[in-house]
């Protein structure tokens, strides 16, 4: 070990007095050393040092090579590393960019926030990526990068990085397409991508998820006959209730306090019409949401109105089978209302409210009959 040392530092000195070819071979001298050694993390960073100021002296061409050589070598200096990844060619950069794991996500921001577009492009590619960094990725790059980092199986998206492509995706039918495809999209963001979507994506991407289709199907216009079983024939009690919450939501009085407060008196009437109002949906949707298992459709509808999770709570607890939900269940559930996004809830709101006309050729006559009174 303190051969090499003695011989980088020889080398070091001889750097500032040797001519561009005699760099040139030190340079790759040194490179051929360091991978094929083995040395202390210390003595590879004096190895990048001196690979540093030999790549200082020589042209784009070989500083090209030497990120080539130096991409895929598990050891290589991080110093050396970064100087190439932020090179302001991308012959240079690219290579260390797309395959160095050397590379820490915050250096990849980094040069996400300093540098173009083609050293994004090379970012999008690499083998995995964190939400950290195509959270910057989605906001900065071109279309030619997000839909490149959206067909990357190997990057990890946040809330905010998935509702961000979507947005751009308004006006790009491949990218909503390649979106549509991640199998790793939260329902509730596939959900308000297919409502932006255009027909031809929609279809698309009906014929190859038809199952996460279905289950939207499902959520929005899913009126199963357990539920008319349940409720029976409209009561005179539904008519009475019906028009006491139309005329509080006519003068402006039906809220949040006015459904927190039928909800922990067990009113389902009141909640249920009051929430059709609020929501614009139809009072089968209202109910399914309220009583289906999978509690999803209620939380982004509490969270599109805006509602607390105390009001929330009261109705999960209005729907669930007798009035009960457990400790753990009920931790789970707060957890999924506080990652829920209000604008992104309210997207999916207008999905559903685009589908309603659906469940309305489900609901029964007499349940029609008793919307119209």
């Amino acid at each position: 070990m303190s051969g090499a040392k003695s011989f980088l530092k020889d080398l070091d000195q001889a750097v500032s007095r040797g001519t561009a070819e005699s760099r040139m071979r030190a340079l790759w001298h040194t490179t051929d050393l360091m991978i094929t050694g083995r040395y202390s993390e210390d003595e590879i960073w004096t190895f990048g040092e001196v690979i540093g100021r030999l790549a200082d002296e020589i042209e784009v061409a070989a500083r090209a090579q030497l990120a080539r050589r130096l991409a895929r070598f598990e050891k290589a200096p991080v110093n050396i590393i970064h100087k190439l990844a932020f090179d302001d060619s991308i012959d240079v950069a690219g290579p260390i960019l797309q395959e160095s794991e050397r590379l820490e996500p915050y250096a990849l921001v980094a040069n996400v926030c300093t540098k173009g577009q083609p050293h994004m492009l090379a970012i999008s590619k690499r083998e995995t990526l964190e939400e950290a960094v195509t959270d910057v990725l989605v906001t900065r790059g071109n279309s030619e990068v997000v839909n490149s980092v959206a067909t990357n199986n190997g990057a990890r998206f946040s809330d905010f990085g998935f509702l961000h492509m979507i947005q751009r995706a308004e006006g790009d039918s491949i990218l909503a397409e390649q979106l549509g495809l991640r199998e790793d999209i939260p329902r509730h963001l596939f959900q308000q991508l297919i409502a932006k979507a255009t027909d031809d994506v929609r279809k698309r991407l009906e014929r190859e998820r038809p199952n996460m289709v279905d289950q939207i199907q499902s959520t929005v216009t899913d009126v199963a006959g357990e539920l008319q079983s349940k409720f029976g024939p409209v009561s005179r009690g539904h008519f009475v209730a019906k028009r006491v919450v139309t005329t509080q939501h006519r003068e402006g009085n039906l809220n949040e306090k006015s459904i927190s407060l039928y909800a922990r008196s067990h009113r389902l009437e009141e909640v249920t019409i009051g929430l059709s109002l609020l929501c614009s949906l139809p009072s089968d949707v209202i109910e399914r949401a309220l009583h289906d298992r999978n509690r999803e459709t209620l939380l982004i509808l509490a969270k599109a109105l805006d509602f607390s999770w105390e009001t929330t709570m009261s109705l999960l607890f209005l729907g669930a089978k007798d009035h009960r939900i457990t400790a753990n269940d009920l931790r789970d559930l707060e957890s999924d209302f506080g990652r829920l996004n209000v604008e992104t809830s309210r997207s999916v709101l207008e999905f559903y409210q685009s589908r309603k006309s659906i469940g309305d050729t489900y609901a029964s006559p007499k349940r029609q009959a008793a919307v119209v009174q």
